[in-house]
């Protein structure tokens, strides 16, 4: 399967980033912990290739604890602020206010010398489609001050949020880029539900998880759904067979399993599972 996904809304989206990077100081990138570097658009990078930035690692909750350490010394080694977060649960939330005035001292050092004192740092919050972003506001805010929804591409328009007298945020739309050059990238986009699961074909994307998961975490499935086999089709069968999905007159339903293997393994049911590793810099 051919995994893209850039529908038209998204080239307007960007050309409006493109203006509103002269408003902020600082880009607040969240990703998906599971994939960090598969999960940041490249024209983040350029378009606020002058700005400060502060990189979170949304659903670390979702990602391997050993993993989630590694890429944060990655960032690090960068010169990137970093943190762990699960903006769902409030994990990790309060270390922010703390990051983004290390990330902008350089700007607030400036803003001192001429004078211009407590003036709040502007931040722009960006991401890929339903890496978290609308619920990361809300929980920083501590109310419901942005549209959320589970499913990518909710939040439309341009918002300015004050949180307190020393941040603005910024809301943006999620985008993609117009074309993978990596397709693992795509999969692995396709996995963790940034994409339309409508455009999908959801046997291959199951089958492809299973791949994945029986050489980088073996013995996961057999645990979780005491299902073991030579084959990922073999495996997706006897997961069908575990979780009981019968077609009338007693045919596996691989369709209807396909769908709650993906929704088991977005919703971390399988298990804590990280689909790149900062060792290598490139995907598992």
């Amino acid at each position: 399967m051919n995994y893209q996904w850039y529908p038209g809304h998204m080239t307007k989206a960007k050309r409006a980033m493109q203006e509103d990077i002269k408003l902020i100081d600082l880009i607040i990138e969240l990703v998906d912990a599971r994939m960090p570097l598969g999960s940041r658009n490249p024209d983040i990078d350029e378009l606020g290739k002058n700005k400060a930035r502060l990189v979170l690692l949304n659903k670390a909750d979702l990602a391997d604890p050993a993993v989630n350490k590694a890429w944060c010394s990655y960032f690090q080694k960068k010169g990137i602020s970093v943190l762990e977060i699960n903006a769902r649960s409030g994990a990790g939330m309060k270390s922010i206010n703390a990051a983004v005035q290390e990330a902008c001292k350089e700007k607030i050092e400036r803003d001192r010398k001429r004078g211009i004192m407590n003036r709040p740092v502007r931040a722009m919050v960006a991401g890929i489609p339903n890496v978290g972003k609308s619920t990361f506001i809300n929980s920083f805010a501590g109310k419901a001050c942005t549209k959320t929804g589970n499913k990518p591409g909710v939040t439309k328009g341009k918002q300015w949020i004050r949180l307190n007298k020393n941040l603005e945020l910024l809301d943006t739309p999620g985008i993609l880029w117009p074309k993978f050059e990596d397709q693992t990238v795509g999969l692995h986009l396709a996995l963790i539900g940034s994409m339309n699961d409508e455009v999908l074909i959801k046997e291959e994307l199951a089958l492809s998880l299973l791949e994945i998961l029986e050489r980088t975490y073996p013995g996961m499935i057999l645990k979780k759904y005491e299902a073991q086999a030579e084959t990922p089709l073999a495996l997706l069968e006897a997961v069908c067979e575990n979780r009981k999905c019968y077609k009338k007159g007693g045919e596996l339903d691989l369709e209807k399993v396909s769908g709650l293997l993906l929704d088991d393994f977005r919703n971390g049911r399988i298990g804590r599972i990280s689909l790149e590793r900062p060792e290598k810099e490139e995907t598992v």
